[in-house]
């Protein structure tokens, strides 16, 4: 439900109803969460919209996630979200816990887990890390099968460690943790999603930007400042390895997918290079020579990671999907462990 600071009030269910038709119902995003935690102020209204609207959205949208974040674990309003879910369970793809592993380390997670297995075993968990308590226990919270992805909620971390950051350098001001974080995510096999940007400009950059020189080119000439920052943040976490990012503004969806998503031009130069690996028999062993650069194993794993990405990402064609599945199908299972530990591929 939100706020109109217009008339210094907050909207009812219909105007909500009327928000959540014209803007969820339209989204370029891969997955829209609906916060009932800090962000929600309101929140018996907001849950009877979430009643009233998930049905409708799961109908229009069937490809977009829908992401509820709850409370923290054993609250009074935690125990209202699990009623909610118990009503909403089969429109819910992913439930995110906020303040995990605070109050009762790792086992609110496998608490959680067996309450969503009896309402929808579908639906995934993602802990966020919110603490240095949550941070030195997140091997334990990975540990689950519900867990596919972790958040790192960047503004609660830093209050409690009492670091102070700014909008505009926050990832080299958390960067060791952020980096703890991807190292044990990456030996289990999880993803990590980024953390949300406070910074809102005035220009959203138009869809048809997807190539890196078109998105700078328009970042030069049509963007401001906050677009850059959000733009930059995004590809370092991005070329950090992050699944993933958060963005509470419209006009950050498509300038931080761009940054996420291998570009057409990306993906047919990992193509190519793959090509090259495969006609030269050195797919699993042996080097080549690639437009002036020396390539061996680690650089094709890379390039089929890229491939990967696109494909988790809803960019990769049928072709250059049917490519990618016979490059797998030439590795050992290992070997594709390694390139890809998140689990189902393709």
């Amino acid at each position: 439900m939100k706020y109109s600071p217009s008339n210094s009030t907050y909207e009812d269910l219909e105007a909500a109803s009327a928000r959540f038709k014209k803007h969820a119902h339209q989204t370029i995003a891969h997955t829209l969460i609906f916060d009932l935690e800090d962000g929600c102020s309101k929140k018996e209204l907001s849950r009877e919209l979430l009643k009233l609207e998930l049905s409708g959205l799961r109908k229009s949208r069937p490809d977009v996630q829908i992401a509820i974040r709850i409370n923290p674990f054993r609250t009074t309003e935690f125990e209202k979200d699990i009623t909610l879910l118990k009503v909403v369970s089969d429109y819910v793809d992913v439930v995110m816990l906020a303040k995990a592993g605070e109050a009762y380390g790792s086992a609110e997670v496998r608490d959680l887990s067996s309450i969503l297995l009896d309402l929808n075993p579908k639906i995934t968990i993602q802990p966020i890390i919110e603490h240095p308590r949550s941070l030195k226990i997140v091997p334990d919270l990975m540990s689950y099968n519900t867990v596919k992805h972790v958040v790192f909620g960047i503004h609660d971390f830093s209050k409690a460690m009492g670091i102070n950051i700014t909008p505009t350098n926050w990832i080299e001001e958390l960067t060791y943790f952020l980096n703890q974080i991807m190292f044990e995510a990456r030996i289990a096999g999880k993803g990590v999603i980024g953390g949300v940007e406070t910074l809102i400009g005035e220009h959203i950059m138009p869809e048809k930007f997807i190539e890196p020189h078109d998105v700078r080119r328009w970042l030069d000439l049509h963007g401001d400042d906050e677009s850059r920052t959000v733009y930059r943040h995004a590809v370092t976490e991005a070329e950090k390895g992050l699944t993933g990012k958060q963005v509470i503004h419209p006009g950050h969806i498509h300038l931080c997918k761009v940054a996420y998503t291998p570009s057409p031009t990306e993906i047919n130069l990992r193509i190519r290079v793959l090509k090259a690996a495969i006609e030269a028999d050195a797919l699993l062993g042996g080097a080549i020579k690639f437009e002036g650069e020396m390539l061996d194993p680690p650089m094709f794993g890379k390039a089929l990671q890229t491939l990967l990405r696109a494909h988790a990402l809803r960019a990769l064609n049928q072709d250059d999907t049917d490519f990618a599945i016979s490059v797998l199908n030439k590795l050992p299972a290992q070997v594709i462990r390694e390139n890809w530990p998140y689990g189902a591929i393709l």
